[in-house]
């Protein structure tokens, strides 16, 4: 089986519902950012930091190539990924792609449960991170939307629904 590549919106539950959904079809579950950090041996955002986003876009690009040529895995990508560069064409050749679709309120919900540091959000208020996630969506959703299977995800409120959102992504994929 080739991979199955998990895309969208930063904290929409592409690492939770991968994981899930790797267990469920018995194969081995990467999340892109961990791959990178185990790589490189440091943090995204420390690479973020230090490097800026272009490099670390390029880098990023660079590992997607990599893990996407794999076989019987499932990978949850940054929410940057398929924005850049011919990343999203690229995992539509090599892979079978599932965007995690989730609305404004949804995300908003799991970024205020979210412990993991979000270089790209630090130090916004309530409104501003409103206006910047509506305004990035916007942006991001052309290259999220060139995904083959579309799934909804603003049911994602407890682990039931994890494994409920993991079984539907292989009943679309697989049938």
């Amino acid at each position: 089986m080739k991979a199955i590549i998990l895309v969208g919106y930063m904290c929409v539950g592409k690492t939770t519902v991968g994981r899930a959904l790797a267990k469920e079809l018995g194969c081995q579950f990467y999340d892109l950012d961990w791959y990178i950090e185990e790589r490189f041996r440091k943090k995204v955002p420390v690479i973020f930091a230090e490097q800026g986003e272009e490099k670390f876009r390029d880098l990023e690009r660079r590992m997607l190539h990599e893990v996407a040529e794999f076989e019987n895995v499932v990978v949850s990508c940054g929410g940057g990924t398929p924005c850049f560069f011919d990343n999203i064409t690229y995992m539509n050749e090599t892979a079978t792609t599932v965007y995690m679709k989730a609305s404004v309120e949804t995300i908003l919900e799991h970024l205020r449960l979210s412990k993991g540091e979000r270089p790209l959000l630090t130090g916004k208020s309530e409104e501003e991170l409103r206006t910047y996630v509506t305004e990035q969506l916007a942006v991001r959703e052309p290259f999220y939307s060139q995904a083959q299977f579309t799934v909804n995800v603003d049911v994602l409120n407890d682990f039931k629904r994890v494994n409920d959102v993991a079984s539907t992504i292989k009943n679309l994929i697989i049938g």
